[in-house]
């Protein structure tokens, strides 16, 4: 307002209330400021009846040589689940798939429930479980009680998967497309692909693995697979591969990129698995032409290959099949794919080894290059996208010719760790060495590492595979997994021919229950506790861990009496022991998960 003169006036009457309101709100703000940044800095957990102890009031109350204030959380007993989740698989759950559209099979992706969903309670094993047949008769026969599903054994025995006989399944190595069994099958693949003989190809994937009869087979060539199927109709087939001994993961192709980063795998396998390759765009081909290695091989087996002689018995016309055959033809070809060798059913074609194919497609080119704004490697939820990636020139030692053969890739600095933050070749040497002699001080507390006692491992917490590299020589697979909200090293366990995925453990694994003899995680829960509640971690972990199996948890002492209270509310029984510098930062806990039957039969 202004008076006679043109001077402004101030109103009185509103400034004081207006700087009322301006102090209260001031004074809220630094209220909620001081609440809320105490809680963050608290261990972010709603178990019930915990407590947490100051640091002077830690230090006070644990043993006197330690300095080390710890996480005090009172015992909880955890409730046996029902025993109608002797199969629960969280996030691939069949009970939430009618929330999910069927269109590209969306409902068999990752769905997990909200926290206010989550059980809370142990996964029993099936009535009858029995500790696992060890490696590598395991390979051919597992107890039929601890994976009791029969649709596979009805559906499929004049496919030769598995067949029932007394107590047990066996597994002849058949497949539909190899009903001669797994072996001459792959010898066939050798004829046409000889780099598989001789150390070059390492790393395979196998989608819709079916039971992982070729994995298996391919592990005593010297090739590590992962096998890959969705839970569906076919009931644990994943399930049947990780009991055999063999490494699968649950994965399904369909919205979002698989879990892997790019130019990882050295050979990719597809067994009548039918993926429709040509539709929606190619998307699926763009996927396996993401993970595959530059100059690495595509393996198809069944439709559309062969279909001169074949098409009778795929319930179509021989025009249908000719058709698909060309269509697939010609999008291998625009992804810069050479078909390599073909006979029989078996079909191979090969990524292009470097750059010169690339540099000649146009802008007009379909399926398009992706450009710079989606990331090559990122591979957590990223949703699939109808361009295709093509891998960094700078990368000279990136293809399959210029890697170094296996086994010497194995302890060879990969040229991607220059990706890494502070990732050197002097940190890869440093990382191999500490590897070994932590493992070998794990062997020293632990007798069962080594044997045959321990087959299917994971390391939950890895960066550049050391612990894995250090088992290379036990009868041992590692499936390694670098966290979603970590740096992305992946690239590097893959280079050095090892293999693994990303994971956000706020989240349960893409695997079924009791699939893991040993579980390793160093600085898991420093690392990711202000994000994931511990318990959840814990109790994932129960989940996956076999009855009878083990936990190796390096973490600092902060966190381990409370790890120690709930494993111990998991029916775990754990023991701390010292690192090899025997100081108070860190601890090591070894647990071991007890074997108990259901008596719970309600539901849950």
């Amino acid at each position: 307002m202004k008076n006679n003169e043109g001077k402004l006036l101030v109103d009185k009457s509103r400034v004081v209330p207006v700087a009322i309101i301006f102090v209260v709100l001031c004074g809220l703000s630094f209220y909620m400021g001081v609440i809320f940044g105490s809680e963050k800095d608290n261990f972010v957990s709603n178990i019930s009846q915990r407590s947490l102890d100051s640091p002077k009031e830690s230090s006070s109350s644990s043993s006197s040589s330690s300095s080390i204030s710890s996480l005090q959380i009172k015992y909880i007993s955890f409730p046996e689940c029902s025993i109608d989740y002797q199969d629960f698989t969280p996030c691939t759950d069949p009970r939430r798939w009618k929330k999910y559209g069927s269109y590209r099979l969306n409902l068999l992706e990752r769905h997990c429930p909200p926290i206010f969903e989550r059980i809370e309670c142990l996964v029993p094993p099936p009535d009858g479980y029995k500790p696992p047949i060890r490696w590598p008769k395991s390979r051919d026969e597992c107890w039929y009680r601890n994976v009791p599903y029969d649709w596979i054994n009805k559906q499929k025995s004049n496919q030769h998967w598995l067949k029932k006989e007394g107590e047990k399944f066996l597994f002849p190595g058949g497949g539909t497309m190899f009903p001669n069994g797994v072996g001459k099958y792959v010898d066939l693949m050798e004829d046409l692909i000889p780099e598989m003989k001789d150390g070059t190809i390492r790393t395979a994937i196998d989608t819709g693995c079916g039971v992982a009869s070729w994995g298996g087979d391919l592990l005593d060539r010297g090739i590590l697979t992962m096998s890959l199927a969705p839970r569906d109709n076919h009931q644990a087939q994943v399930q049947f591969a990780l009991e055999r001994g063999i490494p699968a993961i649950l994965g399904v192709l369909s919205t979002h990129r698989l879990p892997f980063p790019s130019n990882s795998f050295d050979m990719a396998h597809c067994s009548r698995c039918l993926i429709p390759w040509t539709e929606f765009g190619g998307v699926y081909l763009l996927e396996i032409h993401r993970i595959l290695r530059p100059g690495g091989y595509w393996v198809l087996s069944g439709p559309p290959i062969n279909y001169e002689r074949r098409w009778r018995g795929w319930n179509t016309t021989i025009k249908e099949q000719k058709s698909d055959y060309e269509k697939l033809q010609d999008l291998l070809t625009s992804l810069c794919f050479k078909l390599y060798n073909k006979k029989g059913d078996i079909a191979v074609w090969q990524k292009s080894p470097d750059s010169d194919c690339y540099n000649k497609l146009t802008r007009d080119t379909y399926p398009p290059k992706c450009d710079d704004s989606l990331e090559p490697d990122s591979a957590w939820y990223t949703p699939l996208r109808t361009c295709f990636v093509i891998p960094d020139p700078k990368f000279k030692k990136l293809g399959l010719a210029s890697t170094s053969k296996w086994p010497e890739r194995l302890h060879v600095t990969p040229e991607r760790i220059s990706k890494v933050y502070h990732g050197s070749d002097s940190t890869f040497k440093q990382d191999d060495s500490k590897w070994k002699k932590h493992v070998e001080h794990y062997k020293k507390l632990m007798s069962e590492l080594g044997t045959d006692k321990i087959r299917n491992v994971m390391d939950m917490n890895t960066v550049y595979g050391g612990f894995a590299a250090a088992l290379i020589n036990d009868p041992v697979w590692v499936m390694n997994v670098v966290s979603s909200y970590a740096t992305n090293s992946l690239p590097v366990v893959y280079d050095r021919g090892l293999i693994g995925t990303l994971h956000d453990w706020c989240e349960a694994f893409s695997t079924y229950p009791r699939t893991y003899d040993l579980l390793h995680l160093a600085g898991l829960f420093t690392a990711e506790s202000h994000r994931c509640e511990m318990k959840y971690m814990l109790l994932e972990m129960d989940r996956i861990l076999r009855p009878g199996g083990y936990a190796i948890i390096r973490e600092s002492s902060y966190f381990l009496d409370a790890i120690t209270s709930i494993s111990k509310g998991m029916r775990w029984e754990c023991r701390k022991e010292d690192t090899e510098q025997s100081g108070d930062m860190e601890k090591i806990l070894i647990c071991k998960k007890k074997l108990w039957y259901s008596s719970n039969k309600d539901s849950r």
